[in-house]
């Protein structure tokens, strides 16, 4: 990467210029089926679940989404919770990490996307393709 003198290498940009502001969110008390169809038809494999205020409480992947659907395999006429299924140790990072940080915390680690966390609140998301994104325009500089 070239980096000219009193510029701003892209990757010690934070990664609120990078994330995703737009995040599907799902309620803990939302039935775990109707999230699960949610992921589903947006062809994501997890989203953040906010309670009532706003916090950050977990986040539900698809593989726990299938836990649930194997219960309604023993059970149709079982009704679960978001809440019963959802990881609730969230890994997030802080909206002025910068993209290089994140890059290397991607590389260490098995998720996909982390929240993004601003004054204890999510205000977006960051994935792997927006470092990808980040990274090559890093090159084309």
């Amino acid at each position: 990467m070239k980096i000219i003198p009193g510029e701003i290498a892209v990757l010690d940009i934070p990664v609120k210029h990078y994330m995703s502001g737009y995040v599907l969110t799902l309620r803990p008390e939302q039935e775990v089926l109707e999230a699960a169809k949610m992921l589903a038809d947006r062809g994501i494999n997890s989203a953040p679940v906010i309670d009532d205020i706003g916090n950050l409480v977990g986040v539900l992947s698809d593989t726990d989404c299938m836990a649930a659907a194997i219960k309604v395999g023993f059970d149709p006429d079982w009704r679960g919770k978001v809440k019963e299924f959802m990881s609730e140790n969230v890994v997030t990072v802080e909206a002025n990490e910068s993209v290089l940080k994140v890059a290397e915390r991607f590389l260490k680690d098995r998720y996909r996307r982390y929240p993004v966390m601003e004054d204890n609140r999510m205000i977006g998301q960051i994935t792997r393709l927006d470092v990808l994104k980040a990274l090559e325009q890093a090159q084309r500089r």
